[in-house]
């Protein structure tokens, strides 16, 4: 109640496990967390099911968990796998992976991670999801309404500069 976290006394964390800003935590009792994993607040690492056995997730070692991420039922997260803020989990993911959104999806970075850095590292590296989105909508969008007017090359889509849409892209 001091904290607002609540893990299962049966829940087998190793050592290492870092839980920042904890209000909100749940770990599951057949729940296991590796070594050096890093849980930020609101995650949950919960069942899918009231079934005896195992039915909470396996967390890998040096594995971070964003904020409000849920990682849901009897699921592996791969070692040195990160799982972005508020990513729902229902698959297995792969060592070394990135997930994120809902459901979760495993995404590539654009670099690959060096072999000993630090958990976190790089993030700034990682792709960006909304911009690259946005940016094939508009482009199909633009495509279309060229097809559909018969005419030539419509207005001109550009990507961001330095990660920055400008305002004159959209129709606000």
């Amino acid at each position: 109640m001091l904290t607002g976290v609540d893990i299962h006394p049966a829940a087998a964390l190793a050592p290492g496990v870092f839980i920042d800003h904890a209000t909100g935590v749940v770990i599951g009792e057949t729940a296991e967390v590796g070594a050096d994993v890093t849980i930020y607040q609101g995650v949950t690492l919960g069942g899918t099911s009231l079934d005896h056995g195992k039915r909470h997730p396996t967390i890998g070692d040096r594995v971070i968990i964003g904020a409000g991420a849920k990682v849901l039922g009897p699921v592996t997260i791969g070692p040195d796998s990160q799982v972005g803020a508020n990513a729902v989990v229902v698959k297995p993911v792969p060592p070394g992976s990135v997930v994120v959104g809902v459901p979760g999806q495993v995404i590539a970075r654009s670099r690959p991670r060096s072999p000993g850095a630090l958990p976190g590292a790089g993030d700034t590296m990682l792709p960006d999801l909304v911009g690259a989105s946005l940016q094939s909508l508009l482009t199909r969008v633009d495509r279309l309404e060229t097809l559909a007017d018969g005419h030539g090359p419509g207005p001109v889509i550009r990507p961001p500069d330095a990660g920055i849409w400008h305002g004159e892209d959209f129709s606000i």
